[in-house]
């Protein structure tokens, strides 16, 4: 079935669905916008202070690729097996519960609606998605539905709806607002059904979530009871369901919220406010601090407020958090949080690597943040960041098969499990499972002069310019393995316009070709976009090539968990160890050798097919576990050992096979040199110079 008639069935079904009212469809039908189809992840046609503009998820088609195959996978494996654990772990039942469709006690952690309402928008995006076939993506309309009349039956005659707050607890609605995760769960529940209205144009869900959002926006307020977010969401919620009903309210709301106001009624903590980054004016801030996805979830609601508002006070504080986050606080990898014992971020520069946390909602919420970010300013470097973490540290959270998962993401382990099917606390698969399903929504975006190319992969957008006309633009790439893409642009008319490239900060130099002829990029620079403005003409073509080696990198000395070692890079993707791989020699014993030869093997039989890369190291002859804890330097210096070859595999491939111990930052071998160097403090200064 093609993609058209895929819209003419849902037409079909929708209207034999049963609605809750026929007062809510006479409400969708006066405050929600009409176009959904033409609505993408976020919807930035109107927003005055947002100078890109996004496409919707259909009109991008993802060919054959690095991301089909996860979303592939995602579609066929893990959204089927998700919602299974949660029928299984009873979270679809603490609502049929609440109607009396079962008779069965509450399950879960008092946060579990907000599981279900992120897999509610990851299958809704995979719907949207021309990548799903015919039968998943009815599979899926039917269990979104089937949940749907679940979900509304559970709601009030007031709007009220959670599972947790009911019965003998419903006297502690919002009263416990620093734990009670109600403003959390209702913000997931506002972005699933947005998705599901974007991706089929059903507005029942949404007109439920509407209600429930009213319920709070007349009930809290200065002048009424107290409110804050204990978990940041609802802000990003609340500015897309402005953007999505034109209702001011919502927007007016979120405002309140980033104000702060409520510290003294509220009898904050300090700590409390540290920790959910919430509860002091947003426009305060100066650095990160607290749990790690609280934080980012807050960065980017006050990013989509900024859209809409403009107020400039945010957009300073959102430079100081970003710099703070790139320059202090991100793994390499783009993971954030290195504290497990708040999942939250550590002072500057600590980042160590066996217990780093790095939670993959983080990595989400990192990813969400920098889109929003690139949007509002078409500045390269929010794409670096968000290819670098989409990649990498969001990209581990899901193993190869679909099935498990990774809440936290370390940079090195001794062979732990740490990949799982559930989690007590699930939220970070259906979180990497919705990221995945959007993703076609983040490969370009729209400006006033022309269409910018953020992430390159087979695919092809087929959309418009600002002025309507029509343009198709063809990518052929085997991206992130190679670095050379092809682009053919298509527009319906010969016209005007920029085609926007991304030159990666990753990339030492980028060759670019027009129609075959040498475009120049020498005022440019790696980390920007090229803007090739010309009179585009049907199949006129754009060759880009990148040069992909593998880069060894180190971290800011400031970082002493780190000082000494070496972390290799290719193109977008980090790499680490497996002791697996490396003879039997145990990762304890191994060294990285500092200008050592480097190379990269493709591997089609290894890990779905990656590309690996062969270092030269060294190994010690006598395990370092048999030495003394302490010895003196001559010694150190003269320790035996002998040439190896290490073997990296991508780092978002980790723990994919038997468990093993896993090392991304490698000690450098800065001590091989000969024995008649070593001797006195000549010697000493010799081998640290290597």
């Amino acid at each position: 079935m093609k993609r058209a008639s895929f819209f003419i069935v849902v037409a079909v079904i929708i209207p034999l669905l049963v609605f809750s009212s026929q007062e809510q469809n006479d409400r969708s039908k006066n405050h929600l916008t009409a176009d959904w189809k033409n609505e993408g992840v976020i919807y930035l046609d109107h927003s005055l202070n947002a100078r890109l503009h996004t496409v919707p998820i259909s009109a991008v088609h993802l060919g054959d690729g690095f991301w089909s195959v996860r979303r592939k996978v995602t579609v066929e494996r893990s959204l089927p097996t998700m919602l299974d654990l949660l029928e299984e772990h009873g979270v679809v039942d603490n609502f049929r519960r609440l109607s009396g469709r079962k008779n069965v006690p509450r399950k879960g952690p008092l946060y579990t609606d907000s599981d279900l309402y992120k897999w509610i928008e990851a299958a809704s995006w995979a719907i949207a998605s021309n990548e799903t076939s015919d039968v998943d993506r009815h599979k899926l309309l039917g269990q979104i539905e089937s949940l749907i009349s679940d979900i509304i039956a559970a709601q009030e005659p007031d709007g009220y709806l959670n599972t947790y707050y009911v019965g003998d607890k419903a006297h502690l609605r919002f009263t416990e607002l620093t734990r009670s995760h109600e403003d959390y769960c209702l913000g997931h529940l506002i972005q699933a059904a947005i998705a599901y209205y974007r991706a089929t144009g059903n507005p029942t869900l949404l007109n439920a979530a509407i209600k429930f959002a009213d319920y709070v926006v007349d009930n809290f307020g200065p002048t009424k009871r107290p409110f804050l977010t204990g978990h940041p969401e609802l802000e990003m919620a609340l500015v897309e369901l402005y953007r999505t009903t034109g209702e001011a309210k919502y927007l007016d709301f979120v405002r309140y919220i980033f104000s702060g106001v409520e510290r003294d009624r509220l009898k904050l903590k300090d700590s409390e406010i540290r920790y959910m980054f919430s509860g002091k004016p947003f426009t305060s801030r100066t650095e990160f601090e607290g749990h790690a996805v609280r934080a980012l979830y807050a960065a980017s609601g006050a990013t989509d407020y900024f859209a809409e508002a403009g107020d400039p006070a945010f957009k300073r504080t959102l430079d100081l958090l970003w710099t703070d986050l790139t320059a202090r606080k991100m793994y390499i990898t783009g993971g954030v949080g290195s504290r497990a014992s708040y999942e939250g971020f550590g002072d500057p520069y600590d980042l160590p690597s066996a217990d780093a946390y790095a939670e993959t909602c983080a990595a989400v919420a990192n990813v969400m943040w920098n889109f929003r970010l690139l949007a509002l300013t078409g500045d390269a470097r929010y794409a670096d960041v968000l290819e670098r973490t989409l990649y990498n540290g969001a990209n581990s959270g899901m193993s190869l098969s679909g099935t498990l998962y990774c809440y936290r993401n370390p940079l090195a382990t001794n062979g732990e499990k740490i990949r799982n099917p559930w989690y007590e606390t699930t939220c970070c698969p259906p979180n990497i499972e919705r990221l995945l399903e959007s993703l076609p929504g983040y490969f370009y975006f729209i400006s006033r002069d022309g269409v910018y190319v953020n992430l390159y992969h087979n695919s092809e957008l087929d959309w418009h310019l600002e002025d309507k006309t029509g343009l198709k633009i063809t990518q052929a790439t085997n991206y992130p393995w190679t670095g050379d893409i092809k682009l053919t642009v298509n527009p319906e008319r010969a016209s005007n316009f920029t085609v926007y490239l991304r030159w990666p900060a990753w990339a030492s130099s980028a060759d670019v070709q027009v129609n075959g002829q040498p475009f120049q990029t020498a005022d440019l620079k790696h980390g920007s976009f090229i803007p090739i403005t010309r009179r585009w003409s049907p199949g006129d073509t754009v060759a880009l090539s990148l040069p992909l080696q593998p880069v060894p990198t180190v971290a800011n000395p400031r970082v002493a968990d780190l000082y000494g070692r070496v972390a290799m890079q290719r193109g977008p993707l980090v790499y680490a160890l497996e002791q697996m791989d490396q003879g039997g020699v145990s990762l304890g014993d191994l060294f990285i050798r500092a200008n050592g030869p480097a190379s990269a093997e493709a591997r089609k039989d290894l890990l779905g097919g990656v590309t690996t890369l062969k270092v030269s190291g060294s190994a010690a002859e006598k395990s370092l576990g048999e030495e003394s804890l302490y010895e003196p330097l001559a010694t150190a210096l003269n320790r035996s050992k002998r040439p190896i070859t290490l073997t990296f595999i991508p780092y978002y491939a980790i723990a994919n096979r038997e468990p093993t111990p896993i090392e991304v930052w490698v000690p450098l071998s800065r001590f091989d040199v000969s024995a008649s160097s070593t001797s006195g403090s000549n010697g000493a200064r010799h081998a640290e110079s290597k």
